[in-house]
This record gives structure tokens, C-alpha cells and sequence, in this order.
């Protein structure tokens, strides 16, 4: 779904020139999508400095002189005064942003504000439904919920996502007029389910009760063998959810 997301967006930019890219939650993906444009420049911003160092290794070949990734948090004001970029992209940086500047995502947009010369992008999750009617549906909440417990468990914090009328309206009371937008349902596979599962496996670790996460672990597996037998996977994907794309310029 990333790279139709992507797609997206480059179509929303149609012949624009890309100029100077903020790339404001850069991650692997994201990053190499804008690596793949024609660029004069561009910054990726992570919370993370290990994630920091990662990237900076693995980008070396792809790094220009004028490029740069750096560890920083958009609590801090002093994070890129003064700099301004043609295209600034926010992919999913909402819903991550709770697991570094908690209770901040209602000022996130307008701190980016100053930052935009000419467009904002901006990817998002429409937080999921309570329920689900469909065997594939039923099991992404189930893997979502038990993935939100193993992170809580753990003592660390979950992302939260916000729907895309939520996000207008914030972008609207930013300085923002939003140009276009376009949501699209999602289709999860045997990636999805496996990745996220490794994500509660991971966080085992730092449970507390060792029996608890022993417990656990059986019940991830077991998890893990009932999604990846669901028939809807060999039938072009669970089809569950949505994600959007917004393009929004500078008032």
C-alpha cells in the first residue's frame, strides 16, 4: 500500500519541480522513495538516534553533499529554525508521534508550518472500526489489539492514529488549505500479520512476569498460525481499513 500511497502523491505533485524535501518522520521506506526523485536536496528528521545511524549506513551510496538525516524531536523549537523546505512529508509521523512527544500531535502541524515553502504531504491511518464483519478484519484487529497489549505490557506506548477529518481540520486551523484528498483500503498479507507479530514478540523482553510472557508467546504463535491460514490471504489480501493521502499548501 506504501508505494500506491507514494504513487499518490506524486500525482497530487503532477509536474512541480521537488526542489528542497523535508522528509519530517524520515524511515527506511520513505526515504528511499524520495532517494528515487529529482531533488536539489533533502533532510529526514527521526526521534530516534539509533534508527539515526541505521539509516545514515544504509543510505551512505545515496547520501548527496547537500543531504543529510538527523536525530531530533519536533517538541524542541530549536529543531531546524529558521530552514524552510519546497516539500515537506509527514508519512504516518502522527500516529508514531505519541511514542516520542505524547499529547503533541495537535501542535505537530503548526510547528511544520513554518518549514513549508509550497507543499505538504501528509500519509495517515484511519484508526480502525470497533468491529469487523469479515474472518480477515476480525483477525487484523485481533493481531492490532494483541500488538497494542504486548507494547503496554511492556511499559512503552502505542502509536495513535487519527482520522482524516480530524487531520483537515487541523491542517485548516494551521495555515494549511488542503488541495486534495484520497483515502484507500487497505489489503494485508502474510508481511502484515508477520510483522506485527514480531513486534509482540519482541517486546516479551521487558515484561515484568516471565510466566506472563512465556503465556504470551504461545498465544502470539497461535495468533500467528490462525491468520496466516485465513483463505482471504490467497485471494488478493485481507481487505480491511483505510489509508489516506492529503496535500495541503501554505495559506
Amino acid at each position: 500500500m506504501a508505494d500506491s500511497l507514494f504513487s499518490t502523491i506524486e500525482h497530487f505533485h503532477e509536474d512541480r519541480p521537488w526542489g528542497s524535501v523535508l522528509d519530517a518522520g524520515t524511515g527506511a521506506h520513505s526515504l528511499g522513495w524520495i532517494c528515487g526523485l529529482p531533488t536539489e536536496s533533502w533532510t529526514g528528521i527521526t526521534g530516534d538516534p539509533h534508527r539515526r545511524d541505521r539509516m545514515k549506513r544504509d543510505f551512505s551510496s545515496r547520501i548527496r553533499s547537500h543531504d543529510r538525516i538527523l536525530a531530533g524531536n519536533w517538541t524542541d523549537p530549536g529543531l531546524l529554525a529558521g530552514e524552510t523546505f519546497d516539500v515537506v512529508l509527514a508519512d504516518y509521523l502522527l500516529g508514531a508521534l505519541d511514542g516520542f512527544a505524547p499529547y503533541f500531535q495537535d501542535q505537530l502541524l503548526p510547528r511544520l508550518r513554518p518549514h513549508v515553502r509550497e507543499r505538504l504531504y501528509l500519509v495517515g491511518l484511519a484508526p480502525y472500526p470497533d468491529r469487523a464483519k469479515t474472518p480477515g478484519g476480525k483477525a487484523v484487529l485481533e493481531i492490532a489489539r494483541l500488538r497494542d497489549a504486548c507494547i503496554l505490557l511492556a511499559g512503552h506506548r502505542c502509536y495513535r492514529e487519527y482520522p482524516l477529518e480530524w487531520v483537515k481540520r487541523s491542517l485548516e486551523s494551521s495555515g494549511f488549505v488542503v488541495e486534495q484528498a484520497e483515502s484507500m483500503t487497505i489489503r494485508y498479507g502474510a508481511r502484515f500479520i508477520n510483522g506485527q507479530l514480531d513486534v509482540c514478540v519482541r517486546k516479551l523482553k521487558y515484561f515484568q512476569d516471565p510466566v506472563m510472557a512465556a503465556s504470551m508467546r504461545m498465544h502470539i504463535e497461535s495468533v500467528r498460525a490462525k491468520a496466516l491460514a485465513l483463505g482471504e490471504l490467497k485471494s488478493g489480501g485481507i481487505r480491511f481499513g483505510e489509508d489516506y493521502v492529503m496535500s495541503a499548501r501554505p495559506a
